[in-house]
């Protein structure tokens, strides 16, 4: 998303884009090659590595290995991956082979069985003599867990500057999985939005090899590829990995036509995502589908969520939506999605349930008041709200969730979000305008009543590098907030950087970590804020001191 002070500094009005006839999804490629092969020349020693190797969708058995080949001719490549258990590679448990070629642009993704939980691993791929970067991965726990620490992220605009913080957050050899909640590319060409980098092509992406191309731009940036080589990932799209402002059956930033169909359009998108990530197909016969869970042992599950492409409506502006924001009707996750969310957020046994997605969840208002309704339908929910890109613009949809926490009486759910270029912590409740609600984050409840408990709490990182709110509006909108949404325990709104989430059974930490400048490469960083919520409670309170790093952590790949 872009966003300014209000709707979100908008290019142009929200147009409804029309469906081509016979429009259809082309098929998504897994990715993974196969081990054997008959004719195939492996043009061995004729690659180069330039995109360096990552890993993601750690499982408890197995994880993701991800690289591309740059070759100098056409044809197949057969390409060598060890995995051993340390960064020197000397105590290999794994030599395989697999071949790649141009129908996956040269992507290379395995998806090794039989390894260890909780566990550290390095690998390392090979063409010929050349051979890859070493990586370092990690798999996740089963059984009783005491701690974690995970890395969130998301929002680089290469347009806008330097990625310093997945370069210090790749330092910390401590963390045990990276989130990256969307916004991992942008789609626009040179000079459109920001002009700190050229892009790759210079135009707006619009085809698979655009996509293709933007990808191996940012993959050969050397901070984001150092974040990659550390650490495992586990991502989720937002919309500029397509479009901005994307949606079912369209985006604000495509025009029908002109800019060709867009299910042809999203479509190779999504194939462009699924070859460049260390991403693990969740259905191949739903190649649109990434919303998936993740089991950390007993402590947390991790329910990752699609708001984007899924089965979101059409955005409305909320200046001219009208009640229509408040329709029963409205959708963001889609029918089987939420069916999913609400079945696992039921059945999960971790001391924690966190739900990771693209979105501000938590409310945003020009003023928060009592909900009022005239005929059935709630006036006061949402027509003050400020931005209709965010779950404010589907209210029936975030009403669905909240239902599904409260019957299920699910306990620990904490909401992570990107999107909105800015940092956030916000205590979520079904009704924050309630008169009881209202006075308990204005008091802060210091007696500690325990009049109402929120249902879940939300942390929302910074950007790597796209710009927030105007410079300097921070105490100004701090106060505002204080006054107009109490809920928003949080908000720093121009500075970039990452968070890290420290978790243990009895609380939940955030802390925001910024960076020194996007202006250049390099730089250092500074402890922001901390907030931590206690198993039980939902009530956000604020830490003097960052979270203390592990002293016990692996040794970083090589």
């Amino acid at each position: 998303m872009r966003i300014g002070i209000v709707n979100m500094d908008r290019r142009q009005f929200l147009r409804q884009v029309s469906i081509a006839s016979g429009g259809a999804l082309l098929p998504v490629l897994a990715g993974c090659g196969s081990s054997t092969a008959i004719g195939i020349d492996p043009r061995a020693g004729e690659a180069a590595f330039l995109h360096g190797v990552a890993s993601g969708d750690p499982l408890s058995d197995r994880v993701i290995l991800w690289t591309r080949v740059t070759p100098e001719g056409e044809g197949s490549l057969q390409v060598r991956y060890r995995v051993a258990t340390d960064p020197a590679m000397t105590q290999v448990l794994i030599d395989e082979r697999v071949f790649t070629d141009a129908d996956r642009d040269y992507t290379v993704k395995v998806d090794p069985l039989g390894l260890q939980p909780g566990t550290t691993y390095y690998y390392q791929f090979e063409v010929g003599t050349t051979r890859s970067p070493v990586g370092r991965t990690r798999t996740l726990p089963v059984g009783a867990v005491d701690h974690l620490r995970l890395g969130m992220v998301s929002c680089s605009s290469l347009a806008h500057g330097w990625f310093n913080a997945y370069r210090l957050l790749a330092q910390r050899s401590d963390i045990d999985c990276v989130l990256h909640l969307g916004d991992y590319i942008y789609e626009y060409g040179n000079g459109e939005y920001g002009s700190a980098r050229d892009y790759e092509p210079p135009t707006e992406i619009l085809t698979l090899s655009d996509y293709r191309m933007r990808y191996a731009q940012y993959r050969r940036d050397e901070d984001l590829a150092e974040l990659h080589r550390q650490h495992p990932m586990i991502c989720i799209w937002d919309d500029h990995e397509s479009a901005n402002n994307a949606w079912v059956e369209g985006a604000e930033n495509h025009t029908e036509g002109a800019e060709g169909n867009w299910l042809l359009r999203k479509a190779e998108s999504i194939q462009a995502y699924f070859e460049w990530m260390p991403i693990r197909m969740v259905d191949t016969n739903d190649p649109q589908r990434i919303w998936r869970q993740f089991q950390f042992g007993d402590l947390l599950d991790l329910l990752m969520l699609d708001t984007r492409l899924y089965g979101r409506d059409e955005p409305l502006l909320l200046a001219v939506g009208g009640p229509r924001v408040n329709s029963p009707d409205r959708q963001l996750l889609g029918a089987p999605q939420q069916a999913w969310l609400t079945s696992r957020l039921n059945e999960a046994s971790a001391q924690w349930k966190f739900i990771g997605q693209q979105i501000m969840f938590g409310q945003l208002r020009l003023l928060t008041l009592p909900e009022v309704e005239l005929l059935g339908v709630p006036l006061t929910r949402e027509l003050l709200a400020i931005n209709g890109d965010q779950w404010d613009g589907y209210a029936a949809a975030r009403q669905r969730v909240f239902d599904a926490i409260d019957a299920g009486q699910v306990e620990n759910v904490v909401v992570l979000t990107g999107d909105i270029h800015s940092s956030w912590g916000i205590e979520l409740y079904r009704d924050p305008g309630e008169l009881v609600t209202l006075l308990n984050n204005i008091t802060g409840n210091p007696l500690d009543l325990g009049l109402i408990k929120a249902s879940a709490v939300e942390f929302v990182t910074p950007s790597v590098t796209s710009p927030g709110f105007p410079a300097a509006t921070t105490p100004l909108l701090r106060t505002l907030f204080r006054a107009v949404d109490p809920h928003i325990q949080y908000f720093q709104g121009d500075r970039n950087g990452y968070v890290v989430l420290d978790i243990n059974r009895d609380r939940c930490q955030c802390d925001w970590w910024y960076v020194d400048t996007i202006a250049e490469r390099g730089g250092g960083e500074s402890f922001g804020h901390a907030l931590f919520s206690r198993s039980g409670e939902n009530r956000l309170r604020r830490a003097d001191a960052p979270s203390p790093a592990r002293t016990d952590a692996p040794p970083l790949a090589p």
